[in-house]
């Protein structure tokens, strides 16, 4: 590495430091010009008048160097993005020039000490990943000044000098001073500290006392404790997983996050601390790595290198997280292009998770070779279930996991890589990884005639419905390729992101929660949370096999041009008879493939209290066989998009789009009539007031029109009773509550009705910064608005009892005229940062099939604070009547549906008006998206 060991010199002001390493990014010299800037560093020393003077003249040449080199680096890592070591390295040459330079300027100009005695040695070393010589653009720079015995006034000087030089050079500075017995101490209580030591590197000064360093700690540290220092970083490793998410979530921490850098080089502290090795090529020598693994860690490495040095440079500062502007920012650095539908971001990030996933193949086949070793201590579950199911022939059992006896004989019969999965169900034993390389490097075994095998799919289903935990089997067969060899439709999704804020997982882990989810449900885990859903796994004999099916293929789709249901359905056509179902149940999966989204959509997208859509819900699906099925998967697919998707709300509609078309299925539409209900809900709503006088309930339940009964609980019949009664006509009244059952603080007002009434409720709601995820709005007969609106905070949580008053005065003000709502949202109408990289076109649609008596308008479309105000705003300026609202938000995006009528009460059949209405909608989306881009 650069500066290891005193060399020739290049320059008078550069003693000690070693010839520039020949692989960088670009010439030596363009990034330090050592002869030149060694000139200039002589002018100023000089030309300066007193210590201060100096200091300045010496930050300007240095700072004009620093600044030059960086851009020089940057320059040639544009031109060939992938070169990351080259580009670490030459981080790391530049950032040895400036510290050589002002290690010798601080000694010989501005301390400058003609007799050192021998306790005023000092010795300049580079620990952490600076002393391992991997630098990013930004990254710290970690310095140990050493010395014999207690730090001396002169070395005092030196250090306070050169620290405030580096520090007006603005770099990061962690700095520490201590002598060799110093560094044992620290060492021996801190494993951060130790960690750092492993990697300490001579820069400049003292090159005995370094080597001294370095004798002292492996000789009294480092040996004999390498099982402390090895279960110690294995720990730091869990900690730092759970903190970053145990699954490749898709804003990844390049550095800290799952299979990310960190655990790279937590392999390389472990073999040099237990080894003693100088380079990870030596574990091939040790054979802890084979070559291929070897070569697979280093292509990892320089990838994740290269990405975390764009991102630094992107972001202009330190930063590790790649956040979805700086994906896109990343992905068009390295080259990615847009190709076959996808956005180049998406190449760019399913490259990422594929390195990603190698890195833990490595990290599991690496800690197993330690455990042979006996320099890891054997794994937890081992050391706390000793008694195992005994394994069959053909398989051994090693340090807890499940092994192949005899490779080749294993190898004979490509069936056995399946019946190794097989194997590690039935046992519940991990596979071993030596098993996992005889698995990876044989795959070509499975071949068309493997695939088309009876046997083979009879194993492989076996796996998904025989041994209650198929997700295991299912993450490793997928992490090891052998899902995709086996099922090639299902490698184009493997590590597939889906750029957007609502999937928090990669296609094919998402598939493999939706599986997982339904195994909890089979196991009685979510009785209280899914009850629809574990009922009828407990009382009805669903065909698993089925459902499992279209649960692995539901998705399979993604990626394509085409819809991804419509594709998926295709690839099920040919899949699924191939694994061995009949032709009904394939005609089944197909169906629930091609039909996965219908339910959520009917249950999101619509208003489920008018019959209309659960009579056309009921006739897409056609029986309660179907029906239980969907409902089943719906609830899995939600749940497994990502931690926080699933909520109440999502499961109060679910239930009710269930029950009531279960209701048509068994018993017909007319079960669901409108006048059957209206007159139930008026009888609840006497029930529910005992305490009214006959003529006052009459004038309320004479009062509304049918689809208010039909279309709201009798919970919010009562209160809009109580706050019409008596009301006056300049009056507004609102009762603001929490709604437990939908995750929702539901909003009710009641006051005149007049034009445009809807849009200001929705515009006093964006003012407070609530969330409208559903929306009612009647008029009564005798002109009065009533809207019931449920509303969320930023969190996605009902809103705080103690925060509800507040909420209610600052809507009242808005509602009064106090406040304009459409001058006053202009500055909170805006999109984060990390938002602004995401592209939703718009698309707008009148159905006027899916309601009795409205017009349903979708709105497809980016996702805003200040969106709704000005859609609804825009309709009424068009003389639109809006009756209700439904939001559905997915991430970044939001389908917005309204059922609206003219102003003559009927429904939007004219082309021309349509036209023109959705002319004025995508003119103030376009408006709005531009003023919350430009804040």
């Amino acid at each position: 590495m650069p500066g290891s060991e005193p060399a020739a010199l290049a320059a008078p002001l550069l003693p000690g430091l070693g010839d520039p390493p020949a692989d960088l990014v670009c010439p030596a010299d363009a990034i330090f010009d050592r002869t030149r800037i060694c000139a200039d560093l002589r002018t100023a020393c000089d030309g300066a008048d007193g210590e201060a003077a100096l200091r300045r003249e010496i930050v300007t040449v240095l700072g004009a160097a620093r600044n030059q080199g960086m851009a020089a680096i940057a320059d040639g890592f544009a031109a060939k993005p992938f070169e990351a070591r080259a580009t670490t390295r030459a981080y790391t040459w530049l950032t040895d020039c400036l510290i050589a330079c002002t290690f010798h300027i601080a000694t010989t100009k501005l301390h400058p000490l003609p007799a050192p005695t021998e306790g005023e040695r000092l010795s300049l070393l580079a620990v952490g990943g600076y002393g391992r010589g991997e630098m990013a653009p930004f990254s710290d720079v970690d310095l140990l000044f050493l010395t014999p015995y207690k730090i001396t006034p002169w070395a005092e000087s030196v250090i306070e000098s050169m620290l405030y030089i580096l520090w007006d050079l603005r770099l990061k500075v962690g700095h520490a001073s201590r002598t060799v017995k110093d560094c044992l101490r620290l060492g021996r209580e801190d494993y951060t500290i130790r960690t750092a030591l492993l990697e300490h590197r001579h820069i400049i000064g003292d090159a005995d006392l370094a080597r001294e360093l370095h004798r002292t700690l492996r000789r009294d540290l480092f040996k004999g404790s390498e099982r402390d220092f090895i279960e110690a970083k294995l720990h730091e490793r869990e900690q730092r997983h759970l903190k970053q998410g145990e699954r490749y979530v898709v804003e990844p921490n390049v550095k800290e996050g799952k299979g990310g850098l960190r655990d790279l080089q937590s392999l390389y502290w472990i073999a040099k601390y237990t080894y003693d090795v100088d380079d990870v090529e030596d574990l091939v020598r040790l054979k802890m790595l084979r070559p291929d693994e070897l070569a697979t860690f280093q292509k990892a490495e320089n990838f994740l290198w290269a990405v975390r040095c764009h991102l630094h440079l992107a972001s202009g500062r330190a930063n590790e997280q790649l956040s979805f502007d700086m994906q896109v920012q990343v992905a068009e650095r390295m080259g990615y292009a847009d190709k076959g539908g996808r956005r180049a971001v998406e190449h760019f990030m399913q490259a990422y998770f594929r390195q990603a996933t190698r890195v833990g193949d490595l990290t599991r086949i690496f800690l197993t070779k330690l455990e042979a070793t006996h320099a890891k201590g054997e794994p937890l579950l081992e050391r706390i279930f000793k008694r195992r199911r005994k394994v069959r022939e053909g398989y051994a059992e090693i340090h807890g996991r499940l092994a192949i006896s005899n490779e080749k004989k294993f190898l004979s019969d490509p069936l056995n890589i399946l019946r190794l999965f097989e194997e590690g169900l039935r046992t519940g034993m991990l596979i071993h990884p030596d098993a996992m390389r005889l698995v990876t490097a044989n795959l070509d075994l499975i071949d068309d005639d493997m695939r088309q095998s009876k046997e083979a799919n009879r194993i492989f289903l076996g796996l998904l419905l025989k041994h209650g935990n198929p997700e295991r089997a299912l993450r490793r067969m997928n992490e090891l390729g052998v899902l995709a060899a086996f099922l090639p439709e299902f490698e184009p999704i493997v590590a597939m992101m889906q750029f957007n804020m609502y999937h928090s997982y990669t296609v094919d882990e998402h598939t493999i929660q939706v599986i997982s989810n339904f195994n909890q449900i089979e196991h009685g885990e979510l009785d209280e949370e899914l009850p629809v859903s574990a009922e009828i796994l407990k009382r009805k004999r669903l065909n698993r096999k089925v459902l499992m099916v279209a649960m692995l293929l539901h998705d399979i789709g993604k990626g394509r041009d085409i819809d991804h249901s419509v594709l998926g359905a295709q690839i099920a056509r040919t899949v699924a008879p191939r694994l061995g179902l009949t032709k009904a149940e394939s005609e089944t999966v197909d169906w629930l493939v091609r039909y996965h989204l219908l339910m959520s959509d009917m249950a999101q997208k619509r208003d489920i209290a008018d019959p209309r859509t659960v009579r056309d819900f009921a006739k897409a699906v056609g029986s309660i066989k179907r029906l239980d099925l969907l409902l089943i998967l719906t609830v899995c697919d939600i749940r497994g998009v990502g931690p926080n998707v699933w909520n109440n709300w999502k499961a109060v509609l679910l239930r009710a789009l269930y029950r009531q078309t279960l209701t048509v299925l068994e018993e017909g539409i007319e079960a669901l009539s409108r006048e059957v209900r209206g007159a139930d809900a008026k009888k609840n709503l006497r029930d529910a007031l005992p305490d009214w006088d006959p003529a006052s309930l009459r004038t309320e339940t004479a009062r509304h029109y049918e689809p208010y009964w039909q279309g709201l609980h009798v919970t919010a019949h009562v209160v809009f009773a109580r706050l019409l009664k008596d009301i006056g006509d300049d009056e507004i009244r609102i009762d603001l509550h929490p709604d437990e059952d939908r995750d929702a603080t539901r909003a009710c007002f009641a006051m005149t009705d007049h034009p445009g009434i809807f849009s200001r409720m929705c515009g006093a709601l964006a003012l407070v910064g609530a969330n409208i995820v559903d929306a009612r709005t009647f008029t009564t007969k005798d002109g009065y608005a009533t809207a019931a609106f449920w509303i969320q905070d930023a969190e996605g949580h009902p809103y705080e009892a103690s925060k509800l008053k507040r909420l209610e005065q600052m809507i009242h003000k808005t509602l009064k005229g106090e406040v304009i709502a459409r001058d006053a949202i202009q500055t909170r109408d805006k999109f984060k940062k990390r938002e602004k990289a995401f592209k939703v076109p718009t698309s707008i649609t009148f159905d006027n099939e899916g309601s009795e008596i409205y017009t349903i308008i979708e709105v497809d479309t980016r996702d805003r604070p200040g969106l709704l105000f000005d859609l609804t705003r825009t309709m009424a300026n068009m003389n639109v009547y809006i009756a209700s609202a439904v939001i559905a938000t997915y991430g970044e995006q939001v389908v917005d549906s309204f059922y609206v009528k003219d102003m003559f009460g009927l429904k939007f059949y004219s082309e021309a008006k349509q036209r023109a209405l959705e002319k004025k909608l995508r003119e103030a989306i376009e408006l709005g998206v531009e003023r919350a881009s430009a804040q």
